[in-house]
């Protein structure tokens, strides 16, 4: 059904990284990648979600920021986004992907996942865990 996910964030290099890399850990056998709708353009991700998502036995080695395109959201079966901005952002850029595009946080009560991008590492590791949730619940509901 769901055999391919994209997650989105705004600069590919905090949220949907961590998010994607998490997904990969927990449904193994599904094509899992991440983009921004700002992406920073072949950045590594931010060094505190690196050091974040090593806390948590995460890696994100060899991450590189790409942009949301419309030929890149055509390429998945489901688009997870952080904030509900983003889902009119990539509807902007890729009106026929709306209907498969929905909140990380959708199946915890809509939850958006706040951007952590040059705050603590406390704020780091809040979004983490909301991260790590928000993937579990799909996991979940996709029968992983």
């Amino acid at each position: 059904m769901f055999d391919s996910i994209l997650v989105v964030c705004t600069g590919n290099i905090c949220r949907s990284p961590m998010a994607e890399r998490r997904l990969r850990q927990l449904l193994p056998s599904k094509k899992i990648d991440s983009a921004g709708v700002k992406a920073l353009v072949d950045s590594t991700a931010d060094e505190t979600a690196v050091l974040t998502a090593e806390l948590h036995d995460v890696s994100l080695d060899g991450h590189k920021g790409r942009q949301f395109t419309q030929k890149i959201g055509s390429q998945y079966d489901l688009i997870l986004v952080m904030e509900k901005r983003q889902i009119e952002y990539v509807t902007r850029i890729a009106s026929e992907v709306r209907g498969k595009t929905l909140l990380l946080g959708h199946w915890l009560d809509q939850k958006e996942i706040p951007d952590p991008y040059h705050q603590s590492n406390e704020v780091f590791d809040f979004v983490y865990q909301l991260i790590d949730q928000a993937c579990q619940s799909w996991v979940v509901k996709l029968g992983g």
